[in-house]
């Protein structure tokens, strides 16, 4: 039987590649009010999906340990970066790294997802099995900064 958050995982990510293929340079460049870019949220995105992918190679090969992880801080730290970065790069990025991460957590038994919750719940670490959350947070925001303003025709 397949963990729950397989479908949720592959709902969003084609959302997002939905979304992607359709923005223009200028979307990319809109800007939300808190200071992140169309592009560099994308950018972002790829960054956590990597993580978790990231994670769970190592867990496979080396067992699970807490990763502790202070996610304002990591998120103030790569906003400069993930703003410089070059927007289709950012696309492209968003879209590898999604498919990477949905690939990998489609292979996991139920006794390594067992063992991750247990870890998780007794330490610090943030680990999200759907990846649906954080995308479909974000995606949100996209769609509203995209949406036309009210009354435009």
């Amino acid at each position: 039987m397949p963990l729950p958050f397989i479908e949720e995982n592959t709902a969003s990510r084609r959302r997002l590649e939905t979304l992607v293929n359709r923005l223009s340079d200028e979307d990319l460049g809109r800007a939300t009010p808190y200071g992140w870019t169309v592009a560099a949220l994308l950018a972002h995105l790829a960054f956590w999906d990597q993580r978790v992918a990231v994670l769970l190679r190592r867990w496979k090969e080396k067992g699970v340990d807490p990763s502790p992880v202070d996610s304002q801080a990591m998120n103030d730290a790569l906003r400069p970066l993930l703003l410089a970065m070059d927007p289709r790069a950012a696309i492209r990025l968003c879209l590898s790294s999604a498919e990477a991460v949905d690939a990998e957590l489609e292979t996991i038994t139920p006794e390594l997802f067992q063992e991750i919750q247990k870890v998780s719940q007794a330490s610090s670490t943030q680990f999200r099995f759907s990846r649906a959350l954080h995308r479909n947070d974000h995606l949100d925001d996209i769609e509203v900064l995209l949406r036309p303003p009210q009354g435009s025709v």
